[in-house]
């Protein structure tokens, strides 16, 4: 290559890579409003991750993939969730940021992983909003006998057909309304739309200490021994299982964990509220761990009550409380789940819509997005013109996209976030500044391409066939080894990097081990999303490329220059 087709390049891997510089003081400094404490926090980041799981999810994950052993499956979940979660602590604490995961990224990584973290956590955000915002008519649509959809088809039906099936047949007002509603409430100020996260999160966590109670008291352990559906002829134990409490055998467990995983997205709202907390650097880590517990201890709880009080073969899909609770002769407690279902949906499209605005400012305010999102209400010190175009955006999806298509949309932005916080936790302990022979950036590519391997195999070899390669495993195992030494010789005996300027930070534990094995879940669930799944995200990544190399890139440059490593 020429001379200056090398200095070409060279510029721009720089301008990728470079870093914006962070303080512990600069990192405490904000133009926001600091007033939520660890309770404010902890019921926020609840209200965002406990809905659909326990209205939806059980249901569909004990009938299809686990039965009662749904239990065991939402348990795996939680404690993989806690690998990120940890992890997300650690940045939240030392760089109490609005942006969470961007930010992180910002600092650790360089501008183009930051953008890439900060885009995805835009669409995970709106695509939350909207898919919880339509699983909500959806439940009130149920109760009035689908009159509401069906006026619906009738008045508004989509105007463009439905092309590739991405489209739902029919514009889904109350949806759109709904999240509008929301975003005004978000508009006026962070401590009255606190207030009503609150309120909807008391409402749902009593309706489910109902639950737990009235299904505990017709509970039949009798349910838990029945390995065979009857209504089946031509099932066999060993289709079905051989245990009665895991019909499905431990793999079936294992799936419903993956599918389990996405019922505890939502807590790292928790680290995006960075500068609205009051002393972020101990609230944020004790409210990310009292979530991830709670909504932990309430998913197993409910999933296992379902599972005692009705045959796991037997559960109605689309209505799975509501039809088990009838059928053992309880239907008063319909009212406690319709109310449930409803607040806890309502706290989880603002769980969704709190954080998508501070994401949008964070990027506006480096330059990366454009600069009408970081300006600032001076009345209600919340980022006004975030907060409402966000939330019309999200309206706009939950008006006519179908439930299903968001869902799908919403994983794979998460996923990528929880993995950069991961990587970013590990090159914070082990970078060596100014250390030009530093190797950490081959180990680390290292490490993520044996995981790579280990999830492909697992995933098409372990899940798919009773019958395993012995030549598969002997890689299997040779692999496992590698990254145990590579690990263990390259990266575990590397002094930590642990600053003093961080003061009292929360640090994760078993580094780098805990970091690793978020990784590992995180690509694992990744490979697992569909083919037109990632083209939905080829798409979306070419616009926000578009925007970053059209605008972000020669704006981030003349706002953070002096600040940049």
């Amino acid at each position: 290559m020429s001379a200056e087709t090398n200095t070409f390049v060279q510029k721009t891997l720089n301008i990728f890579s470079r870093r914006k510089r962070l303080t512990a003081n600069s990192a405490l400094h904000s133009q926001l409003r600091r007033c939520l404490t660890v309770v404010d926090l902890t019921i926020l980041g609840i209200g965002s991750t406990l809905g659909a799981g326990i209205y939806i999810l059980a249901g569909t994950v004990a009938k299809d993939l686990a039965g009662p052993g749904v239990l065991l499956s939402f348990f795996i979940a939680g404690v993989a969730s806690l690998f990120s979660g940890l992890c997300y602590a650690e940045l939240g604490s030392k760089y109490p940021r609005a942006g969470s995961a961007y930010v992180y990224s910002y600092v650790i990584l360089g501008e183009m992983a930051a953008f890439i973290t900060g885009w995805n956590l835009i669409l995970e955000y709106i695509v939350g909003a909207a898919s919880a915002a339509r699983a909500w008519t959806s439940s009130i649509d149920s109760v009035v006998n689908f009159r509401m959809s069906t006026f619906f088809q009738h008045n508004f039906p989509f105007p463009f057909g439905n092309p590739f099936g991405m489209f739902a047949p029919y514009m889904d007002i109350g949806a759109f309304g709904l999240t509008i509603a929301i975003t005004i409430i978000l508009a006026i100020g962070v401590k009255e739309s606190s207030r009503t996260n609150n309120i909807c999160t008391t409402v749902n966590l009593t309706s489910v200490a109902i639950i737990v109670i009235c299904g505990l008291s017709k509970a039949n352990t009798d349910n838990w021994h029945l390995s065979i559906d009857p209504s089946k002829s031509n099932q066999t134990v060993a289709t079905a299982g051989k245990g009665g409490f895991l019909p499905y055998s431990i793999s079936g467990v294992l799936s419903g964990a993956a599918t389990c995983f996405y019922a505890f997205v939502g807590f790292d709202l928790i680290a995006t509220t960075g500068e609205e907390t009051e002393n972020p650097r101990q609230a944020i880590p004790i409210s990310i761990c009292l979530v991830l517990f709670i909504c932990c201890l309430v998913y197993c709880a409910v999933s296992a009550v379902l599972t005692l009080i009705v045959p796991y073969y037997s559960i109605r899909v689309d209505a799975s409380l509501p039809d088990a609770f009838d059928r053992i002769g309880l239907s008063h407690v319909k009212i406690a789940i319709i109310l449930g279902a409803v607040t806890g949906l309502t706290s989880s499209i603002i769980g969704s819509l709190f954080p998508l605005p501070r994401v949008l400012y964070s990027m506006a305010s480096d330059g990366l997005l454009f600069s009408l999102f970081s300006k600032i209400s001076i009345k209600s010190h919340t980022p006004i013109y975030s907060t409402l175009i966000g939330g019309f955006l999200s309206a706009l999806m939950a008006l006519v996209f179908d439930l299903l298509t968001l869902v799908e949309m919403l994983s794979i932005g998460t996923l990528i976030a929880y993995t950069q916080v991961a990587l970013a936790v590990l090159i914070s302990r082990y970078e060596i500044k100014d250390d030009c022979t530093d190797d950490l950036s081959q180990n680390l590519f290292s490490i993520l391409i044996i995981l790579i391997l280990l999830c492909l195999i697992s995933i098409h070899s372990f899940e798919q066939h009773d019958y395993i390669n012995p030549i598969v495993m002997i890689v299997f195992v040779a692999l496992f080894y590698l990254l145990i030494y590579i690990v263990y010789k390259k990266l575990s005996k590397r002094k930590q990097n642990i600053s003093d300027d961080i003061g009292n930070a929360f640090l994760a534990p078993c580094v780098p081990w805990l970091p690793i094995l978020s990784i590992f879940c995180n690509i694992y669930l990744m490979l697992k999303l569909s083919f037109i799944t990632w083209i939905r995200f080829l798409i979306w990544m070419i616009v926000g490329f578009s925007i970053y190399f059209l605008y972000g890139m020669k704006q981030a440059e003349t706002i953070l220059f002096p600040v940049l490593v």
